[in-house]
């Protein structure tokens, strides 16, 4: 019997194909499942990745809670056009201390993943008070409110142990200096030594540059972040996984 012929029994015998095909998907699930019970981590440790500084935190919380990871992707593909374009492509580690992880599903503007020191804190303040002032072309609505939103610490340290229960390696040090570290980051006339200690790279400066620390303070320092915590000159990817 020519294979074309057996070809024909599976494809007219129902039962048949639904058995098949159960047999192909379960191999097909045990080899890729089955290694991930021996594996301890199947994300690779990169040096400079480190969880949110508290100021960090709260702005990554106004970035979900005004969506902007709809309109945003923060996860560069490893393909010609992107990596010209927007940087290295993204790493798994870099979002290992994300809950949720912002890689989005569509770009209605430009990934963010390395949108970190490639502009000044005045270009973001101004391009979320009126994006059209910066990027004529921009369909991003405005959030100038966020100058007028003042920012409590209040709640930051409670926040910072909810990530350490779901595995961000928050230290005791780091949540009982949780209030001093998101006063610090937005005042560069502190002494922010301890932050820069336990959180390093983070961006310091008044970003809003105005009095108090608003949630447009919070944002544009979480912005200010993005993809700088790893030096990609020496970075070199483990070729043993």
């Amino acid at each position: 019997m020519a294979l074309i012929d057996k070809h024909k029994i599976i494809e007219t015998n129902a039962t048949l194909l639904f058995a098949l095909s159960f047999v192909v998907v379960t191999i097909g699930g045990i080899v890729e499942i089955a290694p991930l019970f021996y594996l301890e981590n199947t994300i690779e440790d990169v040096e400079g990745v480190r969880p949110y500084s508290p100021l960090e935190l709260e702005g990554r919380n106004i970035y979900i809670r005004e969506g902007c990871y709809v309109c945003h992707s923060q996860m560069i593909r490893p393909m010609r056009d992107e990596i010209e374009r927007y940087g290295h492509y993204s790493l798994a580690a870099e979002s290992q201390y994300d809950h949720p992880f912002q890689w989005g599903s569509k770009r209605t503007g430009p990934d963010l993943a390395r949108v970190g020191g490639r502009y000044s804190d005045d270009w973001h303040v101004q391009h979320l008070i009126n994006p059209q002032s910066v990027v004529p072309e921009s369909v991003m609505p405005k959030y100038g409110f966020l100058m007028d939103a003042m920012l409590s610490d209040r709640y930051v340290a409670d926040i910072m142990r909810t990530n350490r229960a779901v595995g961000v390696p928050y230290t005791d040090e780091m949540i009982a200096s949780a209030s001093a570290d998101f006063a610090a980051q937005a005042d560069p006339d502190s002494d922010y030594d301890g932050l820069l200690e336990r959180y390093p790279g983070a961006p310091v400066s008044n970003f809003d540059g105005q009095p108090g620390i608003s949630e447009m303070d919070a944002l544009v320092a979480y912005l200010q972040m993005l993809g700088t915590l790893v030096d990609f000159s020496t970075f070199e990817p483990d070729a043993s996984r």
